[in-house]
């Protein structure tokens, strides 16, 4: 599969709620894509931490441009979305930016499974997500 990086980051660019998080597309290759988000007061909870919500909007955003690559590159298989996510919370942070990974574990025609690991600028673990998705056959 051919990347196109410019095409996949042009269509991504149209999600308003990672575009508020401040999430950024890094790097994108067959194997894995690469967001980060530099932590702003607008993403810490009341005790001063990084939300889970917005770790998680990191982790599920990375999830969906990795899952879709296939169809924004050409393939044609359909828009695929996300049917389970399960994500486990290691520890908090002290650094400025969390970098969010994904690789593939699974993947079949209608149904995929993708991890993201999420670290901070200091390499800190910080989460770990796993993403079901479910492609929708074009029709």
């Amino acid at each position: 599969m051919k990347i196109d990086s410019d095409n996949v980051k042009k269509f991504f660019s149209k999600d308003n709620y990672a575009k508020s998080a401040g999430i950024i597309i890094e790097s994108i290759t067959e194997d894995s894509i690469q967001c980060n988000m530099e932590i702003k007061d607008i993403h810490r909870n009341s005790v001063g931490g990084v939300h889970g919500g917005a770790i998680f909007t990191l982790a599920d955003f990375t999830f969906a441009i990795h899952s879709n690559l296939d169809n924004l590159c050409g393939c044609d298989v359909g828009n695929t979305v996300g049917q389970s996510c399960k994500i486990s919370y290691l520890k908090s942070t002290r650094g400025n930016y969390l970098i969010a990974k994904s690789k593939c574990l699974n993947k079949g025609k209608n149904m995929s499974v993708y991890q993201v690991d999420i670290t901070d600028d200091l390499n800190k673990p910080i989460a770990i997500m796993i993403g079901n998705g479910f492609t929708i056959a074009k029709k």
